[in-house]
């Protein structure tokens, strides 16, 4: 872009800026909307990348959200991206896999050792040595709830833990449930 057309640029944005300063944010959408389709474009396709507000900033991370699971095209893709650090952590990301990621024909939003078993091998992911055990613990550990007959649902904390907590940073472990101690008078049998 040659500079004379820079500065014609900045000259317009400055007198646009300048008329709409004194009106309210509702009209000046109004006006800048009317326009645009006054001069014959496509309000929809408009740049709006400079704009930052807090419903673009949401906007932008929706779409880097789905830039980032079209990115992900299977289940040992995920794990590579997420480095679970323990069997219950991988089951979440087995759980989050199928319910979000997945193709459409393959997509479960409860899953049970047979999952574990599959995706596990799928994932490159070496497989427990009692997995049938593996989603009660992660159950326990607070990442999913039971859906009856050894089934299991990730919960919203399984949920965040595989969208926003892993990778983990280096030097950080997970943190587990901290149980109540017991105090003197709950330890005291009754008399």
């Amino acid at each position: 872009m040659a500079e004379s057309e820079i500065k014609s640029e900045l000259k317009a944005i400055e007198t646009i800026t300048n008329i709409l300063r004194p009106l309210d944010k509702i009209a000046q959408k109004r006006v800048l909307d009317y326009s645009m389709q006054h001069l014959g474009l496509e309000v929809e396709h408009a740049d709006r990348s400079f704009i930052t507000s807090p419903e673009r900033k949401e906007a932008q991370v929706e779409q880097l959200t789905q830039r980032q699971q079209q990115q992900v095209v299977d289940i040992r893709n995920l794990r590579d991206q997420k480095q679970p650090s323990s069997d219950m952590e991988m089951a979440a990301i087995v759980a989050y896999y199928l319910s979000e990621l997945a193709p459409e024909e393959d997509r479960k939003y409860v899953i049970g050792t047979k999952e574990i078993k599959t995706y596990f091998n799928q994932a490159g992911y070496p497989l427990p040595s009692a997995p049938q055990f593996t989603l009660p613990n992660a159950k326990a550990a607070g990442y999913f709830e039971s859906a009856g007959r050894g089934k299991y649902k990730l919960n919203p904390v399984g949920h965040n833990l595989v969208a926003h907590g892993l990778p983990r940073a280096k030097g950080v472990s997970p943190q587990r449930p901290r149980r109540k101690k017991k105090t003197k008078s709950s330890t005291k049998k009754a008399r």
